[in-house]
């Protein structure tokens, strides 16, 4: 197992995907839980951190005080509001925000000191240590806080450097992804319903099949491609199934959903 990080962590939101980071990084072992300091408005939140085992602070500030790296995680209409109550508490650290759409330089503008921005687009299956993190490779951040960032994440998932200028493109990946995902897993399922299999059966077949073929393209590097050809028999069953997802014009839904998420992020951003 890698080194524990040494720094106090702490983490504002704690909401689906401020959660999502927290239980992951609890579950990885990767933070010793007494380094970690988190508030939510939300007292239901609030209660759920504590189950935890982490210090569930009085406010933002209390927070920022309390840590050296601060995870930001509210949504973007919320966080010109949040970042005006940290006051001082995060001059001189390192600040991670997670929120869509909003560039390292608009998150500066909104605090009252002056911190290292790293901007970041992780996604929710962190909960499970299996998310990806894409980190923005022009930021401020030290070489060590650098280092800090990828340790934090990495056994939460993956981790990918990018430039901030294509962080909007990642958004409408994997950001959004885990919802189409999803969306197909469903629609596989009720497949398998249709035919007959009982709902609990269809929907793990149809999971364990997306995972599994995850799985072989991350694990073996075999392009998506080759992956569909190896199941493709001539005149099978797999092909029909392929004729009737191109016909439905699966493939442009799918990269016309990436496209309108990217979009959406940088309006998010023009907005502000």
């Amino acid at each position: 197992m890698s080194e524990k990080i040494e720094q106090k962590i702490g983490c504002i939101g704690c909401g689906n995907m401020g959660g999502a980071i927290l239980h992951g990084i609890v579950a990885s072992n990767a933070v010793d839980r007494e380094q970690i300091y988190v508030y939510d408005v939300s007292e239901e939140k609030q209660e759920e951190m504590r189950t935890f085992g982490v210090h569930v602070m009085a406010d933002n500030e209390q927070v920022c005080e309390s840590s050296d790296i601060v995870i930001l995680a509210v949504k973007p209409r919320y966080m010109a509001q949040t970042l005006a109550s940290t006051k001082q508490a995060l001059d001189g650290k390192c600040v991670i925000s997670i929120a869509a759409g909003l560039s390292a330089d608009q998150i500066r503008s909104m605090i009252d000191a002056t911190p290292r921005v790293l901007r970041t687009m992780p996604n929710t299956p962190a909960m499970v240590l299996s998310g990806v993190f894409a980190l923005c490779s022009d930021c401020d951040l030290t070489d060590g806080e650098k280092q800090t960032a990828e340790a934090l994440f990495a056994p939460l998932g993956i981790v990918e450097w990018v430039p901030e200028h294509l962080i909007d493109a990642v958004c409408g990946v994997s950001g959004s992804g885990p919802a189409y995902v999803a969306m197909f897993i469903e629609a596989m399922a009720d497949g398998g319903v249709r035919e007959g299999l009982p709902r609990a059966t269809a929907y793990r077949l149809a999971a364990q099949t997306v995972m599994g073929t995850a799985r072989m393209y991350l694990e073996n590097g075999t392009h998506p491609g080759v992956l569909k050809d190896m199941v493709t028999s001539p005149a099978g069953t797999t092909i029909e199934g392929c004729y009737a997802l191109e016909k439905g014009g699966m493939r442009a839904a799918v990269i016309d959903a990436v496209h309108v998420g990217a979009e959406k992020s940088r309006e998010l951003g023009r907005n502000r």
